[in-house]
């Protein structure tokens, strides 16, 4: 039996090891290579324009192509139940790549009313003034969504969890919606990651990681992806990848390698942490709420159950006066770093003032949309990326920050 079909039916500890990567043939080095040339050795008979790029094709150029980006893109696939992937230089390059590919003008897509600020400011002004209608919309909201999707809608994109509500959207009923009038289903699945849940596997057409997240793992590498069925991502990546350039470094490909390798490990113990840090918030005097999809308090507890196998590691909090309690545990906290991002191993928190957001990114246009951004957020959340210290620690330092 080959390896490919090997890694097939292995688990998922062994692709996020194996899958993608082979020993060096003219070194046998048992590491994934290095390979920082942006060109290579051509034949004579190379195609000069990507026009004439085969999916296969020998590696001409790193924008077009390079074995390790491939190698990394293979890894992808595996994890996630894909058919294929392409990376890109961040998350959000990967997301640009597929509105730009997928829309045009008259075209319309319905959006997440929540989700990572850039893709929403992205779909407040860019993408409308070119003549695509964009309909923002509470995608749990089954009845919304079902309302908002039209004849000329090409695309349905949802985060689950959404960034930063931790609110969940059920995959498999979106992807009903959006099949039945001809469009596409993409699932922003960075903060649930491939551990939690497969979007492919329930109807989705898109999967779409920030890889700086989670799959890297260590803050310390940018890159992005979208992952799905090859007959839909071979022109995406030579349509759009290519041309638009936002491609992925190798060297940035290289430390996500190495760090997806412990990607199931640490998932692991990034839902253990957080579970912990989630109980303790709840029990605290001084917070209001806590939004865990682990906990049994959260909305859509249910869905979280049955749509999601690891719970992750982001945790949201909501205390009196979270403006003021910010400047407090930007100052006192030791261990948990006061800094924007998540998915790393070390412990992050930020405080998201519902004011600035509101007129900033979300521009929320229904009272409905508004009464559930309140019930999750209210004036303001802390959105707190749990890492992989020890459980114990991490509630010891947030009890010393809160303090008066």
């Amino acid at each position: 039996m080959s390896k490919e079909n090997l890694l097939l039916h292995a688990g998922d500890r062994t692709k996020a090891i194996h899958a993608g990567e082979f020993p060096d043939p003219a070194t046998n080095a048992s590491a994934p290579n290095l390979v920082m040339s942006t060109t290579f050795v051509a034949s004579a008979d190379t195609n000069f324009s990507v026009e004439g790029m085969e999916e296969n094709a020998a590696w001409v150029y790193t924008r077009w192509g390079n074995p390790t980006i491939h190698q990394l893109e293979e890894k992808l696939a595996a994890i996630e139940q894909a058919e294929t992937a392409v990376a890109f230089a961040s998350g959000m390059g990967a997301i640009s790549a597929l509105l730009f590919h997928l829309l045009k003008a008259g075209d319309h897509a319905v959006i997440s009313d929540v989700a990572y600020a850039a893709l929403a400011e992205m779909t407040n002004e860019l993408i409308p003034d070119l003549g695509v209608e964009i309909s923002k919309v509470n995608t749990s909201d089954l009845d919304a969504l079902r309302a908002a999707v039209r004849r000329n809608t090409k695309l349905v994109y949802v985060e689950t969890p959404c960034n930063p509500l931790l609110r969940l959207t059920d995959i498999a009923a979106a992807a009903a919606i959006a099949h039945s009038v001809g469009a596409k289903l993409a699932v922003d699945s960075t903060f649930a990651t491939p551990a939690a849940t497969k979007p492919l596997q329930h109807g989705a057409d898109f999967v779409v990681h920030s890889l700086t997240k989670y799959l890297g793992g260590h803050g310390d590498a940018l890159g992005g992806a979208v992952l799905g069925y090859r007959a839909d991502l071979a022109p995406l990546r030579k349509k759009t990848a290519v041309r638009l350039g936002g491609v992925l470094s190798p060297f940035n490909a290289w430390l996500i390698l190495r760090g997806l390798a412990t990607f199931p490990i640490r998932m692991k113990a990034h839902q253990e942490n957080a579970l912990k840090v989630a109980a303790y918030l709840e029990q605290h005097p001084k917070v209001k709420r806590v939004v865990y999809p682990g906990l049994p308090s959260h909305p859509q507890r249910e869905l979280a159950k049955r749509q999601m196998e690891n719970f992750s590691g982001i945790v949201t909090f909501q205390v009196e006066n979270g403006r003021e309690a910010a400047r407090k545990l930007a100052q006192k906290l030791q261990i948990v770093h006061y800094a924007v991002s998540l998915g790393h191993h070390r412990s992050l928190i930020f405080y998201l003032d519902s004011e600035e957001l509101l007129q900033t990114s979300f521009k929320l246009s229904t009272p409905e949309q508004v009464a559930s951004w309140n019930d999750f957020a209210g004036k303001g959340i802390f959105r707190l990326s749990v890492g992989l210290e020890d459980a114990d620690d991490l509630a010891a330092d947030l009890e010393q920050a809160l303090q008066d």
